[in-house]
């Protein structure tokens, strides 16, 4: 099972799922998301135990994308379209280490500058990296049988840099004070369907691409019920304050066109699931808009 796609906490509410509230005020593992890019899967691959490197491709089912050696990269990958990512892929093989069990990190670069911007954030070091590559991992893989069914769960063990690789593993820690989640009546909430809320999470990510305010009047437009509405803004508020709480060590200055953040977001892993905290107003709307990925 590869690394599912992570969920802000006001989506999650659209189908009525009141646990977020609670997810929120637990005391969690927290780690800061990197923007990096791509994303890199290495490791020994469970039922052969060699030495491999991919992207998350490597958890297609019908394409084999798993590439153990230089020659592979070069077979799987067409140079014309594929060539930067080819070129992060050769030194992954040459210089990551050979661990066991299998980690996804983002590639953050390669030594020899102290700026860099693999996606829509820009990084800063305090000093130029000597290291050879730079990539920051967050998920540890594990399985006891096939690669297919991989269980992905938060990396907590810090890498250790060596003169190849330069690991970068932010700590976070948070002061909230709350000590309880608010009471929530959800009596005269309509909460959507599974469709619907799909439908609702990508006209918001209009709004958010547009530059639009995500406000009460804007959601009614959207979501068609005001108690809805208020809940998801009920969890917008309790995120900043969240996220405003938060202190992080370990990074590189961050920035987005020059202003300086915290980050792209932050992960929290409860016993209600993952969830991602992202000031979709700062980070999203660059992402969608000068992303490395954006469609043109």
């Amino acid at each position: 099972m590869k690394n599912l796609h992570l969920e802000h906490p006001e989506d999650m509410i659209l189908e009525g799922n009141v646990k977020v509230f609670d997810a929120l005020y637990e005391t969690a593992h927290l780690s800061l998301k990197m923007d990096g890019a791509p994303a890199v899967v290495f490791g020994t691959h469970p039922e052969n135990g060699k030495f491999f490197v991919g992207t998350k491709s490597v958890f297609n089912k019908k394409k084999d994308m798993i590439c153990y050696t230089i020659e592979d990269i070069f077979k799987k990958y067409d140079r014309k379209t594929h060539y930067s990512l080819m070129r992060v892929l050769i030194k992954c093989i040459l210089y990551l280490p050979k661990v066991d069990g299998i980690i996804q990190a983002d590639f953050i670069g390669m030594g020899g500058s102290n700026i860099y911007r693999p996606n829509t954030l820009e990084y800063h070091f305090p000093e130029i990296v000597k290291e050879k590559i730079i990539l920051a991992p967050h998920t540890k893989y594990t399985t006891n049988s096939t690669l297919l069914e991989c269980v992905a769960k938060p990396l907590v063990t810090h890498l250790t840099d060596n003169e190849n690789v330069r690991w970068i593993q932010p700590t976070v820690d948070r002061v909230f004070e709350a000590l309880e989640p608010p009471k929530v009546d959800t009596d005269k909430v309509t909460f959507l369907t599974a469709k619907e809320a799909k439908i609702a999470k990508t006209a918001i990510n209009q709004l958010i691409k547009d530059d639009v305010e995500l406000s009460d009047y804007n959601l009614f437009e959207i979501l068609g019920c005001n108690h809805l509405v208020n809940l998801y803004q009920l969890i917008l508020e309790i995120k900043q304050d969240l996220m405003d709480s938060f202190i992080v060590y370990g990074s590189p200055k961050c920035y987005v066109d020059g202003i300086e953040i915290k980050g792209e977001g932050f992960v929290m892993t409860t016993k209600y699931g993952i969830i991602k905290l992202v000031d979709r107003k700062e980070f999203a709307y660059a992402n969608f808009n000068n992303g490395r990925f954006r469609k043109s």
